[in-house]
This record gives structure tokens, sequence and C-alpha cells, in this order.
């Protein structure tokens, strides 16, 4: 696998901010394909960690802190699913993206969904996790959903979540929730003249079986698979299996529906650099919270650079 290269840069529309992680390697600087990637309701694009430089080895990624997110300014704005999708299309028109393909993750469905909804234009879109269900449309389900999911995820995800979220902050939190709660997935998703690939956990809760069951029915034209042993968080800990999906997927080779196990979709454990090297890891991690908190986009993207090499190190042993 090849080194990939970062980059972090803000994208400014309408008096609020998006940060874009630029990631890529020299054989996909100049690909003609891209991947976006839009995490859920009060995360960022470290949840991508792991799936952003294996699809890299493929394509440029454009991996997005949204407004209010990883320590972005909150907006004044209605933080409503139609206000963070003018925000990726932003992106889009900055970076000259005209056919990426979308990859959004649990509330990053419902933006993704929206803009494919806009723009008939783009032609793929994977779909992580979606989130809610139309039997379970309450907050203290929710909750409930996400905390049975949780009791299968790593540890080191949940300390990323919660980190995340304290980043977000409560109230920009349950200012954003609402509009999560009240966005009907399935009915936007008969706008959508894309091919989409539905993806979940075996162990999601937040997003059953039933539920993509219905989403296949509303859509145009969707495939669905399944990952043994993952749960809501399945991007990060079974990175590698959505990645083959994905690009199976775009490669017209992968069947219509499926399940994967989960040793082929796991992680592999590091090959290289033991407690040190997962010390150094974590202390970039913990740098880049500290920055974005303080809002020093320098120092955010020097700590994103450095876990990137530090990553790299661990599963090849290579130098960069």
């Amino acid at each position: 696998m090849e080194p990939a290269d970062i980059d972090v840069e803000t994208v400014e529309f309408d008096g609020v901010r998006t940060r874009v992680t630029r990631v890529q390697t020299e054989r996909s600087a100049h690909a003609d394909r891209a991947f976006v990637l839009i995490a859920g309701i009060g995360v960022a694009a470290t949840y991508f960690d792991l799936l952003a430089p294996t699809l890299a080895q493929e394509a440029r990624v454009f991996a997005l802190d949204l407004p209010g997110f990883a320590g972005q300014r909150a907006p004044r704005a209605d933080p409503s699913v139609s206000f963070f999708a003018d925000q990726v299309e932003a992106v889009l028109d900055r970076f000259d993206l005209g056919d990426p393909v979308l990859i959004g993750h649990s509330f990053g469905t419902q933006i993704a969904t929206e803009v494919l909804a806009r723009r008939p234009g783009i032609r793929h879109a994977v779909l992580i996790g979606p989130v809610v269900n139309d039997r379970e449309r309450s907050m203290p389900l929710q909750a409930i959903r996400f905390a049975q999911s949780s009791l299968f995820e790593p540890f080191r995800l949940v300390l990323l979540a919660v980190s995340a979220y304290l980043l977000c902050g409560f109230a920009y939190f349950l200012r954003v929730l609402p509009h999560m709660m009240q966005y009907r997935l399935a009915d936007r998703l008969r706008d959508v003249s894309a091919q989409v690939l539905l993806i979940r956990g075996a162990r999601d809760f937040s997003s059953p079986r039933y539920y993509h069951s219905a989403l296949v029915r509303a859509a145009r034209d969707a495939w669905r698979w399944e990952i043994h042993g993952a749960a809501h968080s399945v991007i990060n800990g079974n990175a590698i299996g959505v990645a083959k999906l994905t690009t199976a997927f775009l490669a017209g080779d992968l069947a219509r529906r499926g399940q994967m196990s989960a040793e082929e979709a796991r992680v592999p454990d590091p090959a290289h650099g033991g407690i040190a090297l997962a010390w150094r890891a974590a202390r970039y991690r913990v740098q880049e919270w500290f920055s974005a908190k303080e809002g020093d986009e320098v120092g955010v993207e020097h700590a994103k650079e450095s876990h990137a090499a530090v990553m790299w190190r661990a599963f090849t042993g290579g130098r960069r």
C-alpha cells in the first residue's frame, strides 16, 4: 500500500466553514474518480482514518468536517439536512467534483441522499448504517439502539466518539438531532437516480436489516450487503471490508446482495511498531483534538499528517 499524502483546507459558503481533508497517493493523485466522505452527527473525518487511505489507493479522497463538528464553529443557521447538503455541494463546486462517489455514514447518509437528489449527474453512492428507520423514530429508542450497538464497538472507537461529541458540544448536537430524527430517507431516496450500495454491520441496532429492505424497495437501483461481527461504526473497525465492497461495486463485480465475513472485513493488527507507535498515534490524535478546539487549522493539518504517517508505518513498516 502506498503512503498517502494529506492536505487540509477549509471551504467557506454562506458564512460558515467546512474543513476538507484531502487524501491521495502518488498513483491516485490524477485519477478521474474521487470519493467524498461524510460522517455522522457530531463526529468528524477522523472516523475515516483507516478507510480514507485505503480508498486513496484508487482515487482521491475528500473527507469532510461539517460546520459545527470537529471544532468547526457552529452556524447560526438552522442545521437541517438541507443546510449540510448545501455545504457538501459547496465542496463539490470548490474542487470541481462533478461525479464523485458519495460515501455517507449514519446521519451522513441523509446528507448524501439529499445531495444525490439534487445532483442527478452523480452516478454512485455508498450509504453505510443509514438512519432513522420509521418504526423507531423516537430519541429515547434511538439512544437505546445506539447504546446496544456500542457494546460491540472497539474501545478506541468509543473514545473517538466521545472526544468528537465533546468537540461538537451538547447544545449544538441537540440542535442537529431533531433534523436527523425527522428526515424521511426512504422518501427522498425515491428521487435519487444514482446506483446505491447499502452496507450495515450485522450488530448495528441503529440500522436494522428490515430498514435496509425498505430502502432497497424505495431506491431505483440498489445493492445491499452486511458485514458479520460489525456494529454501527463499521467504517472504521471493518474499513477493509467497506473498501472491498465499494471497489467491487464501482467495478460492476458485486452481487446485488450478500454477506461478508468478519475475518475478510476487519482491519488487520499492526505489523510494526508495538506500544511505542500506538502511543505516538494517540498523541497526534490528542493534538488534533486540542488544535481543533482552539481553531488552529495549521495544528490540525500537522496532527492529521503525523497521525497518517504513524499509521502507515504501523501497517506497512515503510518510511515516509
